[in-house]
């Protein structure tokens, strides 16, 4: 495992995951963490221990204005 694959699983390690309200309960979701200081990591709600894809909090901010 690299440096830096192994640093940012650490990092994971301390994320809060949270899914929209919107998704009802039913598990077809994505989740996401806020509570990370440099990133905002979102990962499939069916599968948590699967890829996670890592934003910036700005960019994640613009994403989200950006859909709504």
């Amino acid at each position: 495992m690299s440096q830096e694959r192994g640093a940012l699983l650490q990092i994971l390690a301390h994320a809060t995951w949270r899914t929209s309200s919107y998704s009802g309960g039913q598990g077809e979701c994505v989740e996401v963490a806020p509570n990370l200081p440099h990133l905002v990591p979102v990962r499939d709600s069916k599968r948590p221990a699967g890829p996670v894809i890592a934003f910036g909090h700005d960019a994640w901010r613009t994403f989200v204005s950006e859909l709504l």
